[in-house]
């Protein structure tokens, strides 16, 4: 398991100024506390959408105001290092990596907003069991997907963050397989356009969770070896990887 050593990365014993050390390990924590906050309104939106729980999807678009308001803190945090510390090599992609991770964090919140936004557009109008079921499925996968980028960031383990960067295929298959569904459902009857239309949206939504929970993976792999693998593929990625 390529995990980057704890003493390598032990930022208590990293710099003469014990406060820039506090400085580094506190937005590094705050990330994950708010990677927790995020996670939950996912759950929570999902669960309002499956259950038709308008009370729950309110509370996730009321609450979206936390994570926007953590993700702008620690960004000034972070602009702060960067004017009063200017951080160098390993610390300067720490900052970079959290302004990064915060930043797809945030947007995450959004779509937990969308998807709660679109469970009470379907209160009156709910969809059938079966439409349901593979949106579930995907849900639950593009939950498991964040929640490992966080683990992976958490630990800083490039080899988790690769298999989390693997997992999208199958979260992009699922993807896939409901647009199909969802359209065959609507020139079956067209009656069923208004609800395939709003489980398309979520289904987007939870593709784009994916895709941002692989994003943190890569910021992660940037952190610990100092490279940037976006625009390249996996494969090529883990051969590089493996050559040093």
């Amino acid at each position: 398991m390529t995990t980057v050593p704890d003493a390598e990365y032990d930022l208590s014993h990293h710099h003469i100024s014990k406060q820039y050390d506090h400085e580094l390990l506190a937005i590094r924590n705050r990330v994950l506390t708010l990677g927790g906050l995020v996670e939950a309104q996912i759950e929570s939106a999902v669960n309002a959408l499956l259950e038709s729980d308008i009370e729950l999807a309110e509370r996730v678009i009321s609450d979206d105001y936390k994570v926007n308001s953590m993700e702008v803190a620690i960004d000034e945090e972070c602009t702060q290092i960067l004017a009063l510390r200017q951080p160098a090599a390993r610390d300067l992609r720490l900052v970079v990596a959290v302004i990064k991770t915060i930043t797809d964090l945030e947007r995450i919140g959004d779509e937990a907003k969308r998807i709660a936004r679109i469970a009470v557009d379907l209160v009156d109008h709910f969809p059938k069991r079966n439409q349901l079921t593979d949106l579930q499925q995907l849900a639950h996968h593009a939950r498991q997907m964040l929640r490992e980028a966080l683990d992976a960031f958490a630990r800083i383990d490039v080899d988790e963050s690769l298999r989390v960067v693997q997992e999208d295929r199958q979260v992009d298959r699922e993807y896939e397989s409901i647009m199909r569904q969802q359209i065959t459902y609507m020139m079956e009857d067209p009656r069923s356009i208004p609800v395939s239309l709003n489980i398309m949206w979520a289904a987007r939504a939870l593709e784009r969770v994916g895709d941002r929970a692989c994003n943190i993976c890569e910021y992660v792999i940037y952190y610990a070896m100092g490279k940037n693998i976006r625009h390249i593929s996996i494969d090529d990625v883990e051969r590089d990887l493996r050559a040093n």
